[in-house]
């Protein structure tokens, strides 16, 4: 297996993109603030603090996976997951657009669950050529 091979620069913006928003997060104590002041205020009490834990954490993880080309399909379930209900929760209500024609929109976890989704089929599809017959 070659890490780099015809997934490689997707698989690197998405653990760049997932890393810059995780890493940040780890040092400013926005994971508790989003815990305690979005998640448990939204029904998630009193684990919202765990689950905004997990979240950033999984992203991490997610990000050295999708490097490593290590566990990449579920990865990418579990972050499909992850930006999915941040589509429901959050983005849909303000709109389509991250910046422009409005603010903090779907548009980007929408272009991360389709490349996502790309490295997704591209691995399984290279698993099934490398099957033996």
């Amino acid at each position: 297996m070659k890490i780099i091979n015809n997934t490689f620069f997707l698989r690197f913006s998405i653990a760049i993109i997932l890393l810059a928003h995780s890493i940040p997060s780890f040092l400013d104590n926005s994971i508790n603030d989003f815990g305690n002041l979005y998640l448990n205020q939204n029904g998630f009490a009193p684990v919202g603090v765990y689950i905004a834990w997990a979240i950033k954490i999984s992203h991490v993880v997610a990000a050295l996976c999708l490097l490593l080309e290590k566990y990449v399909k579920l990865v990418s379930i579990v972050t499909i997951f992850i930006l999915l209900m941040g589509i429901i929760m959050v983005h849909y209500q303000e709109g389509g657009y991250v910046v422009g024609g409005g603010r903090n929109g779907m548009e980007y976890n929408f272009l991360l669950i389709c490349v996502l989704i790309s490295i997704y089929f591209q691995t399984f599809q290279n698993q099934l050529k490398n099957q033996p017959e």
